[in-house]
């Protein structure tokens, strides 16, 4: 469940909606997402134009993306295949500066991956999703918690 720290924070910016529209579940669905999770809970109900920007990095509103941008997929798919990426893992921004967040539909993980290195600790198993649930991720993308983890 979407912490009451990312459900009031988003709030007192505005940012939540308690409608939702039918498009946002569709660009859910299409994704593959489960409309019960965090990630749909947040994506269906918080919004600040296309983007949020926080802790210098954007990352995308997935569902403005999905509806407004029909490059969108093609842009994901194209991320998949340069990265090498499976398919469980959805781009969260637009991999700036070589590095980017993704968010795996399979275990709510998300893993901030970077060229170099890390790319290959990634296939290597050697790299471990830095926030095992999309709420952490939240609250560390929006300085809510007092998270060690860096980028």
């Amino acid at each position: 469940m979407l912490s009451e720290k990312v459900v009031h924070y988003c709030k007192s910016k505005n940012w939540w909606f308690e409608e939702i529209l039918e498009e946002y579940e569709q660009a859910l669905v299409k994704l593959g997402i489960d409309l019960g999770s965090d990630f749909a809970t947040f994506y269906l109900h918080a919004e600040d134009g296309p983007t949020f920007i926080n802790r210098r990095r954007e990352i995308y509103q997935i569902c403005w993306f999905m509806i407004n941008s029909s490059d969108y997929m093609l842009g994901m798919e194209r991320t998949h295949a340069v990265l090498n990426l499976p398919e469980e893992y959805i781009p969260l921004d637009n991999f700036a500066g070589e590095f980017g967040f993704f968010y795996n539909k399979n275990t709510d993980e998300v893993l901030g991956l970077g060229l170099g290195q890390q790319m290959e600790d990634f296939f290597a198993g050697k790299l471990e999703s830095q926030w095992k649930s999309f709420n952490s991720f939240l609250e560390w993308y929006f300085e809510l918690t007092d998270s060690s983890v860096t980028i």
